[in-house]
């Protein structure tokens, strides 16, 4: 499988690697005024890792560039990393819509699906000490999911 790039008018030919094609991507690709667009025609949204690490580059270089207030404001400095949800099952997705209430239309694809989950996920506020002391709980006592006590007293499963 290709990567789904067009660059200067040519399909790009790279095998397509873990990185997809995202409204994050997309952005970069405009604001730079790259000359990559996606081939309409291609039934996934997989780019190769020349592109990728091309379009990070870029972003980054941009990121420095433009910290005009000194420099030191934590959202130039830091890239907040992406995790690619299109690499997971429609039906875990679909799982992940459902057990958050998230609003979709009826029929959407695999790829609709992952960018409405993915914006979700981006968007939920994490207790970063809290999340880590749970993770370091977990790996201590060698559980792999925390024990969850229901109102009735039972154990969930």
């Amino acid at each position: 499988m290709g990567c789904c790039l067009i660059e200067d008018g040519e399909r790009c030919v790279r095998p397509a690697g873990n990185a997809s094609f995202s409204k994050r991507v997309q952005k970069s690709i405009s604001q730079k005024k790259l000359k990559l667009d996606i081939d309409k025609s291609v039934r996934h949204l997989y780019i190769c890792d020349f592109h990728k690490n091309f379009i990070q580059s870029v972003r980054n270089k941009r990121k420095r560039k433009t910290s005009d207030d000194g420099g030191d404001s934590p959202e130039h400095d830091t890239d907040i990393p992406e995790v690619d949800l299109f690499q997971l099952q429609v039906n875990t997705l679909r799982r992940y819509k459902r057990h958050y209430k998230l609003q979709t239309r009826p029929g959407f694809n695999k790829a609709q699906l992952a960018e409405t989950v993915s914006r979700h996920f981006r968007n939920i506020p994490v207790n970063e000490k809290e999340t880590l002391a749970y993770f370091i709980y977990m790996v201590k006592s060698n559980k792999s999911r925390l024990d969850q006590k229901s109102e009735g007293g039972k154990q969930l499963e």
